[in-house]
């Protein structure tokens, strides 16, 4: 189910094949963006209906939980099917309606290199609606404006690849733990819990993996992003 919460225009928009892939990958850096006054939203494309633990129900809350935390301004679902992400015209055309009603400058979407075949999928079909939303004759359920995003970017769940371009989330980084650990029943080894890699140390690995990505450019923390093109820097290099 969708809940557009606000007519305004959002700063950026990240999709996710399911609840907490955004988190994993760019909770610190929507932390840090929030705190500076940005609009962000996150779309997750499933309910994660088939994840070895947990319930949709308890899934959604806890989603809601951490996109407070980290200052989300509107979060929803698509409902699509959860190991059923293809590269679908009709799947297409429901993304493209949100980006087309939300109308981002920038998207993000799970890089395509990942363990997980959702997050790939969720890459392909992100990137098909977005230059399906700037094309004025291209129509969706709702006949929606058109709408050109500026730049796609791509952040790493599984993946640990050499970024593009990297955030400092020096002082975000607690934030983004502490969105994570609301997915209790993800993260949380319990005695009803699946064993997954999920219940093993993964927010450790994930901490570990931000750590280093920050060791790369001289900070504390920070998340490594992937972009197709090159990144225009819009300010001195040297700096001050």
């Amino acid at each position: 189910m969708v809940k557009v919460m606000s007519d305004k225009p959002l700063h950026i928009l990240a999709f996710g094949a399911h609840a907490d892939d955004v988190e994993i990958g760019m909770g610190g850096s929507i932390a840090k963006l929030t705190m500076s006054g940005k609009r962000i939203g996150i779309c997750d494309l499933t309910d994660a209906d088939l994840s070895s633990n947990g319930t949709i129900e308890l899934r959604k809350q806890e989603a809601k939980k951490a996109a407070e935390i980290l200052g989300v301004s509107d979060r929803f679902s698509l409902g699509l099917p959860d190991r059923g992400l293809l590269l679908k015209e009709e799947f297409i055309k429901e993304i493209a309606s949100i980006i087309r009603r939300y109308r981002p400058k920038i998207v993000f979407a799970p890089y395509f290199e990942d363990r997980h075949p959702d997050h790939g999928n969720c890459a392909r079909l992100v990137e098909e609606a977005v230059f399906s939303a700037g094309i004025r004759k291209y129509r969706t359920k709702n006949n929606e404006v058109p709408h050109k995003v500026s730049k796609v970017y791509f952040y790493m769940i599984n993946g640990f690849h050499k970024p593009d371009f990297i955030m400092d989330i020096s002082e975000t980084i607690d934030q983004k733990i502490t969105a994570l650990r609301a997915y209790r029943s993800q993260f949380e080894q319990t005695e009803n819990s699946v064993d997954t890699p999920l219940v093993n140390g993964y927010i450790e690995t994930v901490e570990a993996r931000e750590r280093l990505f920050g060791q790369q450019v001289g900070v504390k923390f920070a998340e490594g992003f992937k972009s197709k093109v090159p990144v225009l820097l819009n300010r001195d290099l040297i700096g001050d």
